[in-house]
């Protein structure tokens, strides 16, 4: 039997700091060959992703992974506020999806990670110590950049001349640097959040990257080559040793489109490379 009757999903809270959790945890209709946990994107991003998310969870546990998805503090279904999170408590939940699945299965987790889960990942994957395959769905290589990217949103909402939204970026970070918490796009940013985010960076090393990495990158027209940014850290990274591909996949940027999109390409090569975890 195949399909969404064959699969089991189980919905629960997970017990942490500052509250539970919430989590969904796909599992398929046999023993998991493997089991993957979801590291998810930032602020509006992971709304947005929801629908290509859940397609991919579907396909892979029908492939035979038992796949985690887990709200970080103040994200989604977990408690707290948006304002309640910083940067190390995110960090913090990724060891803690990673190490409740290591410990139900048995098994060494993958990691799954989409636009800046990447920079999560990458923070813990230092810290810890710990060597995980790695699977990075466009992957956000530098938070600080990100979180400007994202700050914009407030001059743009506000139809702010040039002037004008030079002006309220700086007095944006003026009081983020005071320690105030400020609101963007409905979000509310604490200190500790957004000084653990301009920090992040991801790093590919073999010290921290001893398994397989693939980075994927979503693209439209004519470009057939990842970004020069997601190159030279490839390159980068297998110059220190590390087992890192990019390829790219056509389709559009679904983690932002007005509309609801699927990409099913990037769910076919995702599975491609999740043959080489196990």
């Amino acid at each position: 039997m195949t399909g969404l009757a064959a699969l089991r999903r189980d919905a629960f809270f997970m017990p942490a700091p500052g509250g539970g959790r919430f989590c969904l945890l796909t599992m398929p209709s046999r023993a998991p060959r493997g089991a993957l946990l979801f590291v998810h994107p930032f602020a509006e991003e992971l709304n947005k992703s929801r629908r290509m998310v859940a397609l991919a969870t579907r396909a892979f546990a029908e492939s035979g992974w038992a796949v985690l998805q887990l709200d970080c503090l103040g994200c989604g279904d977990s408690a707290g506020d948006f304002g309640d999170a910083s940067w190390q408590a995110w960090v913090n939940d990724v060891g803690l999806g990673y190490g409740w699945l290591k410990e139900r299965f048995g098994l060494m987790p993958a990691l799954w990670s989409l636009r800046a889960g990447s920079l999560l990942v990458s923070d813990w994957l230092a810290s810890s110590g710990t060597r995980a395959a790695w699977l990075g769905w466009q992957p956000v290589t530098n938070g600080k950049q990100h979180l400007t990217q994202f700050l914009r949103l407030k001059a743009a909402s506000e139809m702010l001349a040039e002037s004008d939204a030079r002006a309220a970026m700086a007095a944006l970070r003026d009081a983020m640097q005071r320690g105030e918490t400020v609101e963007v796009a409905g979000y509310a940013l604490a200190s500790g959040l957004v000084a653990g985010m301009e920090r992040a960076a991801v790093c590919l090393n073999a010290a921290a990257i001893a398994e397989p990495v693939v980075l994927l990158e979503v693209v439209s027209g004519d470009r057939q080559a990842v970004s020069p940014g997601l190159a030279r850290l490839v390159e980068s990274g297998v110059q220190a040793g590390a087992d890192v591909t990019a390829d790219v996949v056509e389709g559009s940027a679904f983690w932002q489109t007005q509309e609801i999109e699927e990409v099913p390409a990037l769910i076919e090569r995702s599975l491609v490379a999740l043959e080489r975890f196990v």
